[in-house]
């Protein structure tokens, strides 16, 4: 029998391309999505189309193992018994959105098979985060050309880690939420999945110009770090403030991030002051962040698009 463990869907609150140079990063869980392996033997199309793809990701693994560079032991026996008998990965976590979908995979694999596995505490320390971190980011890669761990080791946490530093991580309290708020962060959906590793491609294409990378050392970490620490301490004038100068360096500068039918909205929202949208992971379709203080204006000026709320001021 597989142990039921659900793994949640996470946001990248803050961070995104940024953690790349060293900008602070903020991750929670988000609990409207979820998934789970599960052993499924109705042989339906979708549960043969997702033990398919556990094969291959099996395979991947298996590889890495046969080379001797496999981060961490699997206990691929019964990787393949389950595998044969059905398994699938059942999970209500839109792919391509931003929200962790292949972070919630990759957390139930380690969680299932590996051996030896990190014991983690309720305050695990930053040397633990950071090994696991590793291990994640090395799975992940399998997935997306290139991953830093970071979606599923929130995934498999269920805590939410502040990132000071690729080394420096450690599980963070976040603020009470304000039921009765009028403020919010919100999730906006574009309407079409996006793809990670074209985005880092165009990302790493333009750390290559001079221009570009002073940009996201000095004015990109001076907005983001700010808009965490103002956050943290539920600080709403100065998240707003920042806020609004991280979305303005965002359409000038990740615009190929941003479908073009959300640049007339990145923009209105800028000029009005009813929200700021940002990035939710790398972008190209999927899911975008908002924040407003006021999410009954926000909604009226976006209402040809869905909105979830993740937190309220």
């Amino acid at each position: 029998m597989l142990k039921d463990s659900l793994f949640y869907a996470k946001i990248l609150l803050f961070g995104e391309y940024g953690i790349i140079q060293d900008s602070m990063g903020l991750s929670i869980p988000y609990n409207s999505y979820k998934g789970s392996l599960k052993l499924n033997s109705s042989g339906n199309e979708t549960d043969s189309e997702s033990n398919r793809h556990l094969k291959l990701f099996r395979d991947y693994l298996k590889g890495l193992s046969d080379k001797n560079e496999l981060l961490f032991k699997l206990d691929f026996q019964q990787f393949d018994t389950d595998l044969e008998n059905g398994m699938s990965f059942e999970s209500s976590i839109p792919q391509g959105f931003g929200v962790g979908s292949s972070g919630a995979l990759v957390a139930a694999i380690y969680d299932r098979y590996a051996i030896e596995k990190f014991v983690i505490s309720d305050q695990p320390e930053s040397s633990q985060i950071a090994g696991l971190k590793n291990i994640f980011g090395q799975m992940e890669s399998y997935f997306h050309g290139k991953s830093s761990g970071l979606d599923p080791l929130i995934c498999y946490l269920n805590l939410p880690v502040l990132i000071r530093s690729k080394e420096d991580m450690n599980t963070v309290g976040l603020p009470e939420a304000d039921a009765l708020g009028k403020g919010a962060i919100f999730l906006i959906n574009s309407g079409s999945p996006g793809k990670t590793e074209p985005m880092v491609n165009i990302f790493m294409e333009k750390m290559k110009n001079d221009g570009f990378r002073n940009m996201l050392k000095s004015e990109f970490k001076k907005y983001n770090d700010a808009c965490i620490q103002a956050f943290l301490k539920r600080d709403v004038q100065p998240l707003f403030h920042n806020i609004k100068e991280l979305s303005s360096l965002l359409l000038n500068n990740f615009k190929p991030m941003i479908p073009v039918m959300f640049h007339k909205l990145w923009k209105e929202g800028i000029e009005s002051n009813a929200y700021y949208l940002k990035l939710c992971g790398s972008g190209g379709g999927g899911y975008f962040l908002g924040f407003t203080q006021d999410i009954q204006e926000a909604r009226k000026r976006l209402k040809d698009y869905p909105i979830e709320i993740v937190f309220t001021f």
